[in-house]
């Protein structure tokens, strides 16, 4: 199967310290590059995070934005106070306030911030962690998805124009004999009427010569192999992007070639038609993974 570059995906749950969302976006890019923007409780994931997306992806620029909205305090995020640690520092408190009369009253902010007093649940953080992992999981395999049915389009694109550029090559070899025949008569025709005398042996040598230098049997052999290892690249999937990139090069090589052996105004059409079928598929092709 192929799959595009170019996705996204977005997945939300609930969690109990607030709403969790990952949000995913891939786009074209030579290789992989992942960028990652966590909470400060979920900075700790972004290793396994890339790790799971390098078994997953093999080329694209990845962009992870991983949100947790607060929905207010609840029964599993809710502080605990320990009450002996508190005592013990209720009790200091008091001790300083005899010994000094004039401080000032002890404020219950600063009770809770120091430190042992007040702690929260010690599973909380793993199990938003456990969560934020599962979440991105899920996340991952919808842009995958997402990925692989945008591939299958671009697939069916590339195949169409691969059918045009295959019934244009087959139009051009079938006028070949006959645009060969034509430029033949043509210089002919041009040598009787300037009603000169020449050597009629050398004059097939140029007609010759002539001939092979506008041949383009092999650039046609070429076209329609470089059409047949497209196909096959296609049907055998996987990440091909870079192959079918390269082939694209190959295919334009061949069509400036057979422009510029052009001896008629249909073989420069049928180039410049080329170049615009392989223009396309090349835009395609840059998108595919």
């Amino acid at each position: 199967m192929i799959h595009s570059m170019t996705a996204f995906a977005r997945e939300s749950m609930s969690t109990d310290m607030g709403t969790l969302t990952v949000e995913i976006r891939t786009v074209n890019h030579r290789y992989l590059d992942c960028n990652f923007k966590l909470p400060d409780s979920l900075r700790s994931l972004e290793s396994g995070f890339r790790e799971q997306a390098s078994k997953a992806l093999a080329r694209g620029k990845l962009d992870c934005f991983v949100r947790l909205q607060s929905q207010g305090v609840t029964a599993s995020s809710a502080l605990n106070i320990d009450s002996a640690r508190l005592q013990q520092v209720l009790s200091a408190a008091q001790q300083i306030a005899e010994l000094s009369p004039e401080s000032q009253a002890l404020n219950p902010l600063e009770v809770l911030a120091f430190p042992g007093v007040c702690t929260s649940p010690e599973d909380s953080e793993k199990a938003l962690q456990q969560s934020a992992t599962a979440l991105f999981k899920q996340a991952l395999d919808s842009l995958r998805e997402n990925r692989a049915r945008e591939g299958e389009k671009l697939e069916q694109m590339i195949l169409e124009r691969l059918e045009q550029v295959a019934s244009e090559l087959a139009q051009l070899r079938q006028q070949l004999p006959q645009l060969m025949e034509q430029q033949r008569q043509r210089v002919i025709k041009r040598i009787q009427d300037l009603e000169v005398d020449i050597d009629q042996g050398r004059l097939e040598q140029e007609l010759v010569f002539m001939a092979q230098k506008a041949d383009v049997d092999e650039e046609l052999d070429r076209l329609d192999a470089h059409i047949a290892e497209v196909r096959h690249s296609l049907n055998k999937g996987g990440p091909c992007g870079r192959r079918l990139d390269f082939l694209m090069q190959e295919f334009n090589r061949e069509a400036n070639t057979l422009s510029s052996k052009s001896t008629a105004i249909s073989t420069t059409q049928s180039a410049v038609e080329l170049k615009v079928l392989i223009e396309q598929m090349r835009e395609q092709v840059q998108n595919i993974e």
